[in-house]
């Protein structure tokens, strides 16, 4: 039987689907891969979200509540199925991606029972793909109006964002983390700024961020809290594939906020965390706490004040 948890720390919104993968058909998502690492980490997080009542739909809940992950806020769609994407890998570990469209979790519903849950939670995970309909961007806006910490995870599929939406996004975040494309991206819209940190500065400013985190891949991570930049090498892994290390690496930094952990010390978390799971194929591998703190060698952060 299912433990029932009546408070969540973390509500994550959005997409849950099926990664088509060419070697397997895994449960994925950027909200859900989100989740189930906060899960593994003990921090027991709720999934607002919309699936089909096909099999596929059915099947994922089974796959969700086999790791004790709460479903309670998961609605059924009677006419759009559950989500799919079609996930190819290219060369450099690069995968394009082909996202399902019209799907259930683009109607996304809002609830009134959402008001508690939103209301008890530290922080609000977000991604900017959900907001490709309006059904769920206008839910989406209602969630945030009601919720506290609220942390912004781009994920700019190309044709499913647009500017402007995005930066309404942007001026409702307090956190925001993306990659070093999605950095050069969208500060490309208001500045030809050659530097990184320039750039990170710059989106600080213009929408009043808390922290900022840039993912760099192989090179690592950057992250911005006030006027420090913390510089993170990354861990060198022998890659499987990159599906959800980018949220893994969120996840753990989440955790360690959570946790009271200094900015230094959530990056480096974060960072074993995004490296561990390209090491395994799919987003969402099987294993303990013990073994993100056991598999890398200690690491000293490198701080540069603004």
């Amino acid at each position: 039987m299912q433990e029932t948890i009546t408070s969540h720390p973390v509500v994550c919104f959005g997409e849950t689907l099926w990664d088509i993968l060419p070697h397997a058909k895994l449960p994925g998502g950027a909200p859900a891969n989100v989740a189930y690492h906060l899960n593994k980490l003990g921090k027991h997080p709720a999934i607002i979200s919309r699936i089909g009542i096909d099999d596929l739909g059915k099947e994922l809940i089974r796959v969700f509540e086999s790791g004790r992950l709460a479903t309670e806020y998961f609605q059924v769609d009677y006419e759009n199925t559950t989500g799919k994407v079609y996930a190819e890998l290219k060369e450099h570990n690069e995968v394009h991606y082909d996202i399902v469209k019209p799907v259930a979790w683009d109607f996304i519903e809002w609830e009134d029972d959402f008001i508690p849950l939103l209301e008890d939670a530290e922080y609000f995970v977000f991604g900017s793909l959900a907001t490709r309909s309006k059904t769920s961007r206008n839910t989406l806006y209602e969630c945030l109006e009601r919720s506290r910490t609220k942390v912004l995870d781009i994920n700019m599929r190309p044709p499913h964002y647009n500017k402007k939406i995005i930066e309404e996004l942007l001026r409702r975040a307090d956190i925001l983390k993306l990659n070093l494309a999605e950095l050069h991206l969208v500060t490309g819209w208001f500045s030809n700024y050659n530097s990184d940190e320039d750039r990170i500065k710059l989106l600080k400013d213009r929408f009043r961020l808390n922290h900022i985190i840039v993912t760099k891949g192989g090179d690592g991570a950057i992250v911005n809290e006030g006027d420090q930049f913390y510089h993170h090498d990354g861990y060198s892994v022998k890659v499987a594939d990159t599906v959800g290390s980018g949220d893994a690496f969120l996840a753990g930094f989440i955790a360690s906020l959570l946790e009271q952990k200094t900015p230094d010390e959530a990056l480096d978390f974060a960072s074993r965390m995004g490296a561990f799971v390209a090491s395994r194929k799919g987003g969402c591998p099987e294993y303990t706490p013990a073994m993100i703190h056991e598999l890398f060698p200690v690491y000293q952060i490198k701080t540069v004040n603004d």
